[in-house]
């Protein structure tokens, strides 16, 4: 009977630590990686959960919205501090106490010289070295998807570039620069986004071993990045047909758990691809008996006003009336995709829904796609002429932010895009991420900008080149997503190099739990 009993309590223990050790899933590059290219990753809670922070090099005269310098635009040569290293003067861009993984890092200036150093777990000697403010020297080789060059970018002088290679560690994690001018003389811009876990989490820290252990998967998830491949063999539903003014053409869903693994819109004739009539064609859908999205086609596919080219890893974009987008959209017993003519015209249209397998649990969201728009939103030169913080969302409940797509009809033939993104997460008295601009957000750097595309930030529409008329900024979000539990709000300074106005438009893509919903303007 004893040893009967024993053989149970055995039993048992083997399955508690079986289960422990899977709830205890350790986070390592290779991990990371594979989670950098799984959309559907996005569309359910994080296991293990974490926060999502930034540093970045904004004007320390913002303290709080209520005071003085809150709209202050010195964002660069911004440092957490200053440290003697082996004789070195170090400034300290972050000195985050770990379980974490860098996601993002972006950084820009005028002049190279000098030295970025990246130490972990309280190591004496830094594990990354790279020589010069450049990114594009990064110690190991990487891929145009994971290590990208910005617009503007000059190997020996001005430009930035943005890394997404993920940088785990376990305990702790310091960047520093060393300057080859002392005091700084050139100006350094730098934003880190990195990913905070619960205590206790385990994680795996970046080193020279896990990169040569994981070089096949870096190459093949920059290769799947730069080229993503189309949804998989689920099971297509199309319609198509005219829509009357005023009409829409639906597809229902099958019923039961299941998930929309892409959406395809083709437009049947070249008048349709006009900015005003592509903003009076909606996408809408509803999961569940919830509306999620309703937004207009070209805004919702992120080219803003227009029918122009998106190449990234989330939307795809041919001028000439072509759309897709593959947003996993889960839904646990019925939806509906549907588009709304709310011109004064009949329009041609063809509509492909590819569904997914999904097993609905307690960490399946909601997509949503919010769109809002507003004319003569006013431009301020600077804190002096009482600039405003313009809204692209503010939401209520709990879920995961995962980008936005901010388009622009510039009245000024001048730079308007000067102010700072601000993220604010459940309800926060400062900023989870606090920004150096908005060409600076977006991955690029030095405004006015052209025209570029990568997988995760895209400026597929300008105007002119200096910025007046239209332009689009689309940003989109995996390893670097925001989650949220009860609060979340995303506003951009309306800050330019003059005095003047603008009229603005975003949609905002994240995932809800049941009841999420957008806060209606001026509640």
């Amino acid at each position: 009977m004893r040893s009967a009993i024993r053989s149970q309590y055995l039993f048992l223990m083997f399955m508690f630590m079986v289960n422990c050790s899977v709830a205890q899933q350790t986070v390592t590059l290779s991990s990371l990686l594979s989670e950098l290219v799984d959309r559907r990753s996005v569309a359910q809670l994080s296991e293990p959960a974490y926060v999502l922070k930034q540093v970045s090099s904004y004007d320390r005269h913002a303290v709080s919205p209520h005071e003085a310098g809150w709209f202050a635009n010195d964002d660069r040569s911004q440092f957490l501090g200053e440290e003697m290293i082996k004789g070195r003067k170090e400034y300290i861009l972050m000195d985050e106490e770990g379980p974490g993984v860098i996601v993002r890092f972006w950084e820009t200036t005028f002049k190279r010289p000098g030295v970025f150093r990246i130490y972990f777990d309280n190591e004496a000697d830094p594990r990354i070295v790279i020589p010069g403010y450049d990114l594009m020297k990064f110690p190991y080789p990487l891929g145009k998807a994971l290590l990208i060059p910005h617009s503007s970018y000059e190997p020996l002088e001005k430009g930035g570039s943005t890394l997404y290679l993920p940088l785990p560690y376990a305990k702790h994690c310091k960047v520093t620069w060393e300057d080859a001018d002392d005091p700084i003389k050139e100006p350094r811009y730098y934003q880190l986004n990195f990913r905070k876990y619960e205590k206790g989490t385990v994680v795996e820290t970046f080193s020279e071993d896990s990169f040569q252990a994981n070089k096949e998967l870096i190459h093949r998830v920059n290769d799947e990045l730069l080229h993503p491949s189309p949804a998989g063999s689920g099971k297509q539903l199309i319609k198509q047909g005219k829509i009357s003014a005023g009409g829409a053409l639906a597809l229902s869903l099958p019923k039961g758990s299941a998930a929309v693994q892409a959406i395809v819109l083709q437009l049947k004739d070249k008048r349709h691809y006009t900015d005003s009539l592509l903003r009076q064609l909606y996408v809408k859908a509803t999961f569940d008996g919830e509306e999620t999205i309703y937004c207009p086609v070209s805004d919702f596919f992120g080219s803003g006003a227009g029918n122009h080219a998106i190449a990234s890893w989330y939307r795809n974009v041919i001028p000439g009336g072509n759309f897709s987008c593959y947003w996993i959209m889960p839904y646990r017993r019925r939806a509906s995709i549907s588009l709304v003519n709310k011109s004064g015209g009949s329009i041609a249209a063809s509509l492909q829904v590819q569904l997914d397998t999904w097993k609905w649990d307690h960490r399946s969201l909601y997509f949503h796609a919010d769109w809002r728009s507003e004319r003569e939103v006013r431009i301020a030169q600077s804190e002096a002429d009482h600039p405003i913080e313009w809204d692209l969302n503010v939401i209520q409940g709990k879920g995961v932010f995962v980008g936005e797509t901010m388009a622009v009809n510039n009245h000024m033939h001048k730079w308007y895009g000067e102010g700072d993104q601000k993220l604010w997460v459940d309800k926060e008295t400062f900023p989870s991420e606090y920004g150096t601009g908005l060409e600076d957000y977006y991955n690029t750097s030095w405004a006015p900008v052209v025209l570029y595309q990568t997988p995760f930030a895209n400026a597929p529409r300008a105007d002119n080149a200096d910025s007046f008329g239209q332009n689009t900024f689309t940003r989109t979000r995996n390893l670097d997503a925001v989650p949220f539990q009860t609060h979340f709000r995303f506003s951009v300074e309306m800050l330019g190099w003059e005095n003047g106005t603008a009229d603005v438009s975003a949609t905002t893509y994240w995932y809800g739990s049941k009841g999420a919903k957008t806060v209606p303007r001026g509640h």
